[in-house]
């Protein structure tokens, strides 16, 4: 299994229980991260995540400044571009958290979902929500239970396809 948080270049042991909030949490004590620190963090180009808020995949930063939950919306798409195409990323974030570039209409904030999704792949499981988490609307729960499958399913699916690369370039395959 990867030892990054998934979609970053970041380090972590993902079998601690909040391993993601403990990482990125205080990288956002001072009000958020400019293109450059999000870029190194997913290593992605910067002109990539700005091609991202053009498409309306995430909301534009504010005074060039992204926040938690824009930066984990980042990791959370990069992570899965391995395995799903972009349109498909799109529609599951949508399916739980409606229009991608208004945070306004979402059941459930980024950072929040990131942590879970890193939570369940990293085997340390727990709540799907927090205790005080309420449904903005009914079905939300269940919406984020099934989008939270399908995420860490592709991710899996993903690594294991990156494995199998690995393990054919040793031979010579």
């Amino acid at each position: 299994m990867n030892d990054h948080l998934p979609g970053t270049t970041v380090r972590a042991d993902l079998s601690r229980r909040d391993a993601a909030h403990e990482l990125l949490s205080p990288m956002f004590l001072s009000g958020g991260l400019v293109l450059s620190q999000v870029s190194a963090l997913s290593g992605l180009e910067p002109y990539t995540v700005q091609n991202w808020v053009k498409r309306g995949f995430l909301p534009p930063p504010v005074h060039k400044k992204y926040d938690s939950s824009q930066v984990c919306r980042i990791f959370i798409i990069n992570m899965l571009r391995p395995a799903m195409q972009m349109e498909r990323i799109c529609a599951l974030l949508s399916y739980i958290n409606g229009d991608l570039s208004d945070t306004s209409d979402d059941s459930i904030d980024d950072f929040t979902l990131y942590g879970h999704i890193v939570r369940q792949i990293g085997g340390s499981g727990g709540p799907l929500l927090p205790d005080d988490w309420r449904e903005p609307f009914p079905g939300a729960a269940e919406r984020i239970r099934q989008v939270m499958e399908i995420i860490v399913t592709a991710y899996r699916a993903s690594e294991l396809q990156r494995r199998a690369d690995e393990l054919c370039r040793e031979i010579g395959i």
